[in-house]
């Protein structure tokens, strides 16, 4: 009986840890494998709306962020003295006087100090958000001879893309979507999208993409010297036409449109030459007199790198202005894709700014004068007698190193 009872409460306990075992065989139930959740924006072709930023391509660069780190600051710092004079002509109305100023950006650009003297009646800065635009502005009452000098100082270092370090903060949302954009001079739909697709064709990776537009843009792109000093601007004219080139602004500018149209933020960024050039005769000023040496850059953006520099219109000025040797063609390539050389100053990359009381401009990179309410470009001496002049000075610790 023992034996008996013992065996039984021993069935027992297995029925009651595992009921299952006195069922009967169930049907076998085949397990369905769970559904990937779908990525917002992606797939389907690459565009604005439908960019690395939603939802980057699979297997490339964008997808495979390292751990963020702080951005390693340059040592080779140069430094000028830009100093801007004007003397608007003499009106029975008041004039007002727009000057574009110096942009600050740590990597590459800091104003030191900034100084102005007049006969204007008041003066002030005016900024824009974001930092695209910060600019200097005079009165002047009527019947007067005005007069105005401006003195920036401001250093300046070479900004290099280091393929290297994938290490970069991302940049704030609102900057990048406003670089996307469809701007007056600037397309990102249409005829622009179908062309960017045509030249990146199965490239996936969004940097081997910057650079085929890049490339493209050299080899199909003609450098107009009879244009003014930084061209017209208009890309969108160039894709409409099909007919590219002309000077910085339009050259840089189709890059830059062709990167949106594919989803890839991108931006130009106006300035002015102020120093001779390492790289060749022509990418630099001639003499200190910098008045007619505007120029604008291009500088796009890739999660992990953040903003990489490039420069496809000096590409182009260096073919058509010194015919350099094929070995020397492919190296001015690789430099001006990831290398911006710093004998120049960025004013800002505001697109067809609007200032208080003034019409819109394509950008701003002169200085501009308003007279009885109505404004006007100025940009020759017939309507303004202005003069910019760039001196190169020594710091401190520059000379220090140099005594040694």
């Amino acid at each position: 009986m023992t034996n008996r009872r013992m065996k039984r409460r021993a069935f027992l306990a297995l029925a009651l840890a595992a009921p299952s075992v006195l069922a009967a065989p169930a049907a076998s139930v085949t397990k369905k494998k769970p559904k990937k959740a779908r990525v917002q924006g992606g797939g389907g072709r690459a565009s604005a709306e439908n960019s690395a930023l939603v939802a980057a391509p699979e297997g490339s660069s964008a997808t495979r962020l390292p751990p963020v780190k702080a951005p390693t600051l340059p040592n080779d710092w140069h430094s000028f003295a830009l100093t801007f004079t004007a003397r608007p002509p003499a009106q029975s109305a008041p004039l007002r006087l727009w000057l574009p100023l110096p942009m600050q950006a740590s990597l590459y650009q800091r104003n030191s100090a900034f100084r102005w003297q007049g006969n204007f009646s008041r003066c002030g800065l005016h900024r824009l958000p974001d930092g695209e635009l910060e600019a200097f502005f005079c009165d002047w009452p009527g019947d007067v001879a005005p007069h105005l000098e401006v003195v920036v100082t401001l250093t300046t270092a070479d900004r290099h893309f280091d393929v290297s370090r994938r290490t970069q903060p991302p940049e704030r949302d609102d900057i990048l979507r406003q670089s996307l954009r469809d701007a007056a001079q600037l397309p990102n739909v249409g005829a622009a999208h179908e062309l960017a697709l045509r030249i990146v064709g199965r490239i996936i990776d969004p940097l081997a993409r910057a650079r085929a537009l890049f490339d493209w843009v050299v080899d199909e792109s003609v450098y107009d010297l009879a244009l003014p000093p930084g061209g017209i601007g208009d890309a969108r004219a160039q894709i409409d036409a099909r007919r590219y080139g002309g000077r910085s602004a339009d050259i840089n500018g189709l890059f830059v449109a062709l990167c949106r149209a594919i989803g890839i933020p991108a931006r130009r960024v106006f300035g002015r030459r102020i120093a001779p050039s390492r790289l060749a005769i022509c990418l630099g000023a001639g003499d200190e007199d910098v008045s007619a040496a505007t120029h604008c850059r291009a500088e796009f953006y890739v999660p992990g790198y953040a903003w990489i520099p490039a420069d496809p219109s000096d590409a182009c000025r260096v073919l058509h202005l010194e015919n350099p040797a094929p070995g020397q063609r492919r190296a001015l390539r690789r430099i001006l894709f990831g290398v911006w050389e710093m004998n120049w100053m960025a004013y800002n990359h505001a697109e067809s700014p609007v200032l208080p009381d003034a019409p819109a401009l394509p950008f701003f990179t002169a200085p501009y004068l308003t007279h009885a309410g109505e404004a006007q470009g100025v940009l020759d001496a017939a309507e303004l007698t202005w003069r910019m002049r760039s001196e190169a000075l020594v710091l401190p610790e520059q000379g220090a190193r140099d005594a040694k």
